[in-house]
């Protein structure tokens, strides 16, 4: 119960349903005087009370659980540690692999409760042979199957999410209202949840040391200076300040960062095209293509933002063991303990702009989500950042 419409509207229908509905709402700061501010930020007092007062109407016990510890050290600081090495994380994914997925289902499961409702619009299949598929929700533009994308095999088992079917929103806070809920007409989210005034670069500023630093052209000449090289990402237009426009008058976009020497790398926008990338933490949301284990390759549609278009591609499992010798290994490696590791190699159809290092791949075949991976390298024809950068 997150104090928002969506979950509540999701609690009401549980128990209609018959299930034997409890109430939970994540303590996920240790700040007790947050609080929201229009729709930026979540998981602050008013939503706790707002969650209260959902489960009072519906007449089900409520809860707090404390996740603060996990949420900081699982999303916050995974957060901090990955901008510092150059990447573009998404907590929203982490959090829900991380909280309310893992903590929250792992505890659930563990006080005997058979599955965790969310109010997340996406849809769960249910196959012959008892295993379980996620599926985009009914109507597309509230689709959230991307964030959900992490989730696993085992975890689909005690999901549900009752919203999938709605056509809109609209009919969800109808619905909210004619139960009498409170929160019919709250204004919905947005913002990293941890950084609710939306300044992310002045949030990274007081948990990073960030140096002023050099920002080149492709051909490696200067061309203006930045106020610490973790604070951008791949495919950024603003806030370059750069003193002298291009030589064709163009904008110039971010194309590459290198914290090691904390550069940035600024040129043209066709040069952020990509056609190939590969993805690490690869995880399925539901038994996994037969490909998978062949090596082989499959057709999909690769979503690499939660509102972004699909994309045709084609993409195969590589793992350390068959990669050897071969022209695109990618440097693929077996991990510490002599494991075999895996890697998602996705060859794009189409090319994508200001693919970011950090951000999650999921993959699509029609509705269904396959499941998703870290993007560890993004690669283009017309520009290769520098090895090692």
């Amino acid at each position: 119960m997150s104090g928002g419409v969506d979950s509540a509207v999701a609690a009401a229908r549980a128990v209609d349903a018959g299930h034997e509905v409890v109430g939970v709402h994540l303590a996920l700061s240790r700040m007790p005087g947050t609080l929201r501010t229009g729709s930026r930020g979540c998981c602050t007092i008013e939503d706790s009370s707002d969650a209260w007062r959902a489960c009072e109407k519906l007449g089900i016990p409520f809860y707090v659980w404390d996740f603060s510890e996990r949420f900081k050290a699982d999303v916050v600081d995974d957060f901090i540690a990955e901008y510092a090495a150059g990447r573009t994380p998404n907590p929203c994914m982490r959090c829900n692999e991380k909280i309310k997925f893992e903590a929250l289902l792992d505890k659930a499961i563990a006080l005997g409760f058979d599955a965790v409702a969310t109010g997340h619009y996406a849809s769960i299949v249910d196959r012959p042979d008892g295993t379980r598929e996620l599926h985009r929700a009914a109507t597309w533009t509230k689709d959230q199957s991307y964030v959900l994308g992490v989730l696993t095999t085992q975890q689909l088992a005690h999901c549900l999410f009752p919203l999938g079917d709605t056509p809109s929103k609209e009919l969800v806070r109808a619905e909210a209202a004619e139960r009498g809920l409170s929160v019919a007409k709250k204004p919905d989210s947005h913002d990293i949840c941890f950084i609710p005034d939306g300044d992310t670069r002045g949030w990274l500023a007081e948990q990073i040391d960030l140096q002023n630093g050099p920002i080149l052209d492709p051909a490696g000449e200067q061309i203006g200076e930045h106020e610490g090289s973790q604070a951008y990402t791949v495919g950024q237009r603003r806030g370059l300040k750069l003193g002298r426009p291009a030589p064709d008058g163009k904008p110039r976009f971010v194309l590459e960062i290198r914290p090691k020497d904390n550069t940035v790398v600024a040129g043209p926008q066709e040069l952020l095209e990509i056609d190939r990338l590969t993805g690490i933490r690869l995880s399925w949301a539901g038994p996994a293509v037969p490909e998978a284990e062949t090596g082989d390759w499959f057709p999909v549609d690769l979503q690499i933002r939660a509102h972004a278009d699909p994309v045709p591609a084609r993409a195969r499992v590589q793992r350390a063991d068959d990669a050897v010798g071969s022209p695109d290994s990618d440097g693929l490696d077996s991990d510490a303990g002599g494991n075999s590791v895996e890697r998602l190699v996705v060859e794009l159809e189409e090319p994508l702009r200001g693919v970011a290092p950090g951000q999650t791949a999921v993959m699509y075949q029609g509705t269904r989500v396959l499941g998703q991976a870290t993007i560890d390298t993004a690669r283009s024809k017309n520009y290769q950042p520098a090895v090692g950068a």
